[in-house]
């Protein structure tokens, strides 16, 4: 087996980690660090439930080699807070109840920051009414962004109350 040392910083710590050059990026932050914030789901990225932000953009972590992703600054729904603080995505599921069982939920509080990101930063999704500007995060729009995390329990409604608080309040 071939063995190799990377560097990742999750949620502002920095790790050095010995990985065989097949590990994929959830299995060396759940089994070597320990980061158990990041839910396995389906490991195929179909679901989700892995979802991290890889240097603040939205990152299965099922379909990614850990060994391509050294040096790279990776934030859990665990590190998106400040000073204790819960963020305010976080504070928005809590108070609309966007979940039940919680599985989806870290995935799907890093997958909505990208998706925030996104829109900002003006990148259309299949919905957008046009192809400039920064597209308004409608409910539409909102779930077509975030239609690659699952929820079994249903919570999608309160999911994207919560995310649309968050988009109108920024």
């Amino acid at each position: 087996m071939s063995q190799l040392e990377i560097t990742l910083t999750v949620d502002g710590q920095e790790h050095r980690v010995q990985i065989d050059v097949r590990t994929t990026l959830i299995d060396a932050l759940r089994e070597r660090l320990g980061v158990t914030s990041v839910k396995k789901g389906c490991d195929h990225g179909q679901c989700g439930s892995c979802t991290v932000l890889f240097d603040g953009q939205r990152r299965l972590t099922c379909l990614s080699l850990a060994a391509a992703c050294d040096g790279a600054h990776l934030t859990t729904a665990a590190g998106l807070g400040e000073n204790g603080e819960l963020h305010p995505l976080q504070e928005a599921f809590i108070e609309r109840d966007a979940f039940q069982c919680g599985y989806c939920t870290p995935g799907q509080l890093c997958s909505a920051l990208g998706m925030l990101a996104e829109a900002d930063a003006g990148h259309p999704s299949h919905v957008t009414a046009g192809l400039s500007g920064t597209p308004q995060l409608s409910e539409a729009e909102i779930r077509e962004r975030l239609s690659g995390n699952l929820c079994r329990c249903g919570a999608y409604p309160n999911i994207v109350a919560a995310v649309r608080d968050v988009a109108e309040a920024r």
